[in-house]
């Protein structure tokens, strides 16, 4: 097993006691709950007469049935407008803290604790949610978690968990012109397999990682998840640091920052950290990536061709020969040329200000197909005000896109954002299972904000690199 890694010491920092099945028990440092998993957990807590002993610890927002076109209330969804009424009467009760629409703070759970200093090195992090593995990107041990789970951290402010191994993750190389986060952590998946991280937590590093934004090393930890992966995590350094002192939390306290900065650089994988297993990745080997599939690990770079099933390995071919079929993509073809009927620029994984930035480079002076609905969706009010500031908005809305408020929207489409019937949506979303996007007949090709942009151009997927 690993030995002297972040993992270890977050993991042993926050054991209470081994339990009798084998499982430890730990402490969690913070919990973030949203509309949809928790109502339920609530529900079991109140059957048993139970409180929430420590609401400070926790933290809510809503994010993924919330519309974002029209937020007045009552919402015109009743199942949405039932599970927002629940949540607030839930956190009212409890005393917990809530970024609601009306705060100025509301967002997609994964954009909403990083932004406001809520997620921080040395955590541990939970959320009814498979991607809170994003926040590992802070050097934090974050874990989705199920609705029976939600209930214990509620009422005792710990979990059970089985410890896992640490894979190490060594990206390498400059990225090349356009070569974005989203690349990186599709190559890892299309390599290592969607089921290649079950009974491990992947740790990143390298001389790539390091020089990548907080918002780039979110985009990678989220998408852990999608490579079976319990969770991943980044080691923290100045980049996180510099972060965090511009947050909520820490900008008008700088001692306490200073403080837990000490606690920090401890909990840091050591030099001579002892690694289950180790994978190197070049990114001199890597360009804009898409989907042809419909796992995340189906991907290829833009001028690769669609693999021939056959040459798959054996477990893998008749997924792929389904895959084929409901994409409506031939093998030996390209994905370069492939229509789309919907852009979608937005989720957890890629609707922070930096993600936006990067598709309106592309965008500026464009005009999206007429055959393209276009949208983007920021990932939290906050990030929606500062690119407002920026002009972003009026460049997006001068080329065709719609604005939208903040959600999770065409990500899983619990709202209004959906596709219909077959359209194909190019998405900087993180899944493209069938159905993902509301319509069972939908087809969703993933790929970066500055590629959804292109495609959104040129109503087909594009090299980004050639526009």
């Amino acid at each position: 097993m690993s030995e002297r890694t972040l993992y270890d010491k977050v993991w042993d920092h926050h054991k209470v006691r081994e339990l009798p099945n084998g499982q430890d028990q730990l402490f969690v440092g913070l919990h973030l709950i949203h509309e949809v998993t928790s109502p339920q957990a609530f529900s079991m807590m109140r059957e048993k007469g139970m409180d929430v002993p420590y609401p400070e610890l926790t933290h809510a927002t809503v994010d993924h049935i919330i519309p974002t076109l029209d937020q007045s209330r009552p919402f015109k969804d009743d199942a949405a407008e039932k599970m927002m009424a629940e949540l607030e009467s839930n956190v009212a009760s409890a005393n917990i803290k809530f970024s609601g629409p009306e705060s100025g703070n509301q967002g997609i759970v994964h954009v909403v604790g990083p932004e406001q200093g809520l997620t921080q090195p040395g955590m541990t992090i939970v959320c009814g949610d498979s991607h809170t593995s994003t926040h590992g990107a802070f050097g934090s041990l974050a874990f989705g978690i199920g609705t029976t789970q939600i209930r214990d951290v509620l009422a005792t402010q710990t979990i059970a968990l089985g410890r896992q191994r640490v894979r190490r993750i060594e990206v390498k190389n400059e990225l090349g012109e356009h070569v974005t986060a989203k690349d990186i952590i599709l190559t890892i998946i299309r390599y290592l397999g969607t089921d290649g991280g079950v009974g491990h937590v992947y740790e990143y590093g390298g001389e790539t990682i390091s020089k990548l934004n907080m918002e780039g090393r979110m985009s990678i930890c989220n998408m852990s998840v999608e490579g079976g992966a319990r969770a991943g995590y980044i080691n923290p350094d100045e980049t996180t640091y510099t972060w965090l002192k511009h947050t909520d939390a820490f900008k008008d306290n700088l001692e306490d920052f200073e403080r837990l900065k000490l606690y920090w650089e401890s909990i840091k994988s050591d030099e001579n950290a002892k690694y289950d297993d180790v994978f190197e990745i070049d990114c001199d080997e890597i360009e804009p990536m898409i989907t042809w599939g419909t796992t995340p690990g189906q991907s290829i770079g833009i001028s690769e061709r669609i693999p021939d099933p056959e040459s798959l390995p054996q477990g893998k071919q008749e997924n792929a020969i389904r895959a084929q079929k409901h994409m409506r993509v031939t093998p030996g073809d390209k994905m370069e040329g492939y229509e789309i009927d919907v852009a979608f620029i937005g989720s957890c994984t890629n609707s922070r200000i930096t993600d936006l930035r990067e598709a309106a480079k592309i965008i500026e002076g464009e005009t999206v197909s007429q055959n393209v609905r276009a949208m983007v969706v920021p990932g939290s009010q906050r990030v929606k005000i500062v690119a407002e500031t920026e002009g972003l908005d009026k460049i997006f809305v001068a080329a065709g896109f719609e604005w939208r408020s903040a959600g999770c929207s065409m990500c899983l489409a619990m709202n209004e954002d959906q596709l219909v019937g077959g359209e194909a949506c190019a998405s900087s979303s993180n899944r493209n299972f069938i159905g993902r996007q509301g319509s069972k007949d939908g087809r969703t090709i993933l790929m970066s904000p500055a590629m959804v942009a292109a495609a959104a151009i040129e109503g087909k997927i594009a090299d980004v690199r050639k526009l």
